[in-house]
């Protein structure tokens, strides 16, 4: 009788075990998909972020450079402001992504950008315009996509 009543508790029993199995297979595929998503996100939002500091960072040089040329007292404040842009570009954490307030800084230079820039430019035409305009003066894609093997990017 103990026979048959093992045969039957394997049978009754046999849903829970599947149903268990089934999920830690699940579980086990959905985390490694996950990392794989995670990471390509991560890429392809870190490249936009760095293509953004960089064009800030070439608009400023460029004005910068253009000031020094010709410079006056009313030049004063644009290139206290030109420099005050280059300053926090450059204390800008590239290699931390865990950096807390990476998206706080990253809107402060954004603002710092915007009172630069000159403002009938950025009024008519809008910062995405002129990122994109200094992008094709400096040869420069301004988008980034994932490349067909998933493991970097495209310019």
């Amino acid at each position: 009788m103990a026979g048959s009543q093992d045969v039957f508790d394997a049978i009754v029993m046999a849903d829970e075990r599947f149903h268990g199995e089934g999920y830690q297979e699940g579980y086990e595929e959905g985390s490694s998909l996950g990392i794989i998503e995670g990471r390509r996100y991560g890429t392809l939002h870190g490249a936009k972020i760095g293509s953004e500091i960089g064009c800030y960072q070439g608009f400023a040089f460029a004005w910068r450079c253009l000031l020094h040329s010709c410079a006056t007292e009313k030049d004063s404040k644009k290139m206290k402001a030109l420099e005050s842009l280059i300053g926090m570009i450059q204390k800008f954490p590239y290699d931390d992504p865990t950096y807390d307030k990476l998206h706080e800084d990253l809107d402060r230079i954004r603002g710092k950008f915007k009172q630069v820039c000159p403002l009938h430019v950025s009024l008519r035409f809008g910062s995405a315009f002129l990122r994109r305009l200094l992008c094709s003066l400096l040869n420069v894609q301004p988008d980034f996509k994932i490349s067909a093997e998933g493991s970097g990017l495209s310019f």
